[in-house]
Formats: structure tokens, C-alpha cells, sequence
């Protein structure tokens, strides 16, 4: 599904952001199997969390849409109890729900774990007993999964994040995760100066407020706030969630290009 994600998102933003039903076809059946059609595809993308819709013409990216401040954006982090998903599994789940710059919801789980490595018990100060009762893997990645919805997947370092929990959600036939993704250290770097970008660090240098490190409500919360932070410095042409996910992974170069043509088109606007 990865590479349907991909090759839609580019469809979508060649075409401003709707694809006829033909172009949606042409495109999805190319990965279908032979117990899937069209539609079927269509509610599995939605089911996963990309951000798709039925429009006049065919079908729309709603993130081409949506003015980034009334995004939903959901804020993960996990802990594990190693660093590679098939030799190791989330033992806890921390995740907020922000919109116009207010959490509107909240997510804090255990995870059942048989195996817990000590120098895990020293990083996190997760113990054994705290996990004996939790919600199983599946129940808790479930959760997770109807949490998201379709949120922009939001987490500080996204690529370790995401890709653990994808792998894990694929484990347990949850599907892949289809949701936009935004990480919060590519866009700080974009919007404001620091020695460094690490969730720690940011933490003591924004005064965030967040005494404990490693435990996953808590890094979550962390990182909204670095989100926010980083809300106060958005360029004025930037006014989609997709343009916001964009400019988190350009080039300064880019950037300044991006820029001076939007600078043309609207001085040719004004004199036209």
C-alpha cells in the first residue's frame, strides 16, 4: 500500500489537489490483487488513515484543503523494549490530539510485555508489574490506529516512530499507516534556531515544562509543544497542511525559491 500512498499524493498534487475517478483507477489497479476493485481499495486507504474523500470530479486529497491551523494533528511517541520491530515490541503508547492549538483529546497505555531489559527499566523507570495487566499488543495498537483517524501522524524523529509502529500495525492486520507525516525536528529546524533539536534538549532550552524523558505521554506533550512552537514561525504563504508537510522537508533553497515565485504570482496578480 506504501507505494499507492506515494503515487496518489504526487497524482493529487500534480493535479491541485482532486483526480478523476478514471485517474484514481488507473492508478490503484495497478496494485490491486485479484479480490480487490477500485472501491475496495478506496475504503482500505480510508480505513488506514489517508486522508482521501469523494469529490464532484473523483477523489480529493484533504490535506490539500485543509488550512494547516484547523489540522488535526496527532502527536505519537513510544517506548520499547528494543530498538528493532521484529526482534522487539512497544511496551507503552503516549498520543494527543491538537486542533487550532488546543489538545482536544488524549491517549496513555501500557503495553502487555513478557521480556523487559534492564537497562529499559533504567531508561524509562517502566517496570515489569506495570506491564503484567496492560492491554495486549493488538489491543493497544487498535487503539491507537481509531485514535489517529486520519490526523497527520506527528511525532519528534516520525521515521522511527512511524516505522515501528507501520511494522507493528501490519504484524497484528491492522494494515499500513496511510496518514500524512510530519516530524517535528524537520520543522523546527525550519522555523527557529537551536543548538540542538533533540526532545531533551528543547525541552530544557523552550522551558517546556516536562520533567520526565522517556516515557511516552509525556514525550508526546513535549513534542506538541515544540509543534507549537514551531506554529509561531510559519511563513505567510504556507497555507495548506499540505504545504506545511512540504516545507518541513525542503531546502532552505527551496524555500527561498518557493518564495520568490509565490512573491511573482501575486505582484502579478495585483498589476494584472
Amino acid at each position: 500500500m506504501q507505494k499507492v500512498f506515494e503515487e496518489l499524493t504526487q497524482a493529487f498534487r500534480r493535479a491541485g489537489g482532486e483526480i478523476s475517478y478514471e485517474a484514481f483507477d488507473r492508478i490503484v489497479r495497478k496494485h490491486a490483487t485479484l479480490f480487490e476493485d477500485s472501491e475496495t481499495i478506496y475504503y482500505l486507504l480510508q480505513a488506514s488513515g489517508y486522508p482521501i474523500e469523494e469529490s464532484l470530479r473523483g477523489f480529493r486529497l484533504k490535506t490539500m484543503f485543509t488550512p494547516w491551523q484547523m489540522q488535526e494533528y496527532c502527536i505519537i511517541d513510544i517506548e520499547t523494549n528494543g530498538s528493532k520491530p521484529g526482534r522487539s515490541q512497544v511496551i507503552e503508547i503516549g498520543a494527543v490530539m491538537l486542533k487550532e492549538g488546543k489538545i482536544i483529546d488524549r491517549l496513555e497505555t501500557f503495553v502487555a510485555c513478557a521480556y523487559l531489559p534492564e537497562h529499559i527499566i533504567k531508561l524509562t523507570g517502566i517496570e515489569p508489574t506495570d506491564l503484567a495487566e496492560a492491554p495486549s499488543r493488538k489491543e493497544a495498537l487498535t487503539q491507537l490506529r481509531n485514535f489517529m483517524g486520519d490526523a497527520v501522524f506527528t511525532a519528534h524523529n516520525a521515521g522511527f516512530d512511524h516505522g515501528f509502529l507501520n511494522a507493528s500495525f501490519q504484524r497484528f492486520g491492522l494494515g499500513p499507516i496511510g496518514n500524512p507525516v510530519l516530524c517535528t525536528i524537520d520543522l523546527a529546524r525550519r522555523t527557529f534556531e537551536s543548538e540542538r533539536y533533540g526532545l531533551a534538549y528543547l525541552n530544557e532550552s523552550l522551558d517546556l515544562g516536562m520533567q520526565a524523558h522517556h516515557r511516552a505521554y509525556n514525550d508526546a506533550l513535549a513534542a506538541s509543544k515544540v509543534l507549537m512552537k514551531s506554529f509561531e514561525n510559519i511563513p505567510e504563504s504556507v497555507k495548506t497542511t499540505d504545504e506545511l508537510i512540504r516545507f518541513s522537508k525542503s531546502s532552505k533553497k527551496e524555500r527561498s525559491e518557493t518564495e520568490k515565485r509565490k512573491k511573482k504570482r501575486r505582484e502579478k496578480k495585483v498589476n494584472s
